[in-house]
């Protein structure tokens, strides 16, 4: 495990609580001297794990995404209440 300040870790952690994963990614590579983005990504990917099996009700994102399914949902539920709205006014 590398040598981290409490600060540093403490940055970190709190980036992955509030789900800000490439901040903490950054924060890593700028503590850790030499750190390539895959050993940072494993790292931080990893204190996650750990985060979220000790401390659960300290994330503040929420780890479902809706993605694309709620972007097209969301869309179709504009366009059916514009055309409700054209239908009652002809």
């Amino acid at each position: 495990m590398p040598e981290l300040t409490d600060k540093q870790r403490a940055d970190i952690e709190n980036a992955i609580y509030a789900g800000r994963k490439i901040e903490a990614i950054k924060l890593y590579r700028e503590a850790v001297a030499g750190s390539g983005l895959a050993d940072a990504k494993k790292w931080v990917e990893d204190r996650e794990v750990e985060l979220r099996a000790q401390h659960p009700e300290r994330f503040t994102a929420s780890s479902r995404k809706t993605g694309c399914i709620g972007v097209l949902t969301g869309l179709t539920l504009v366009l059916a209440a514009i055309s409700f709205v054209l239908v009652l006014r002809a």
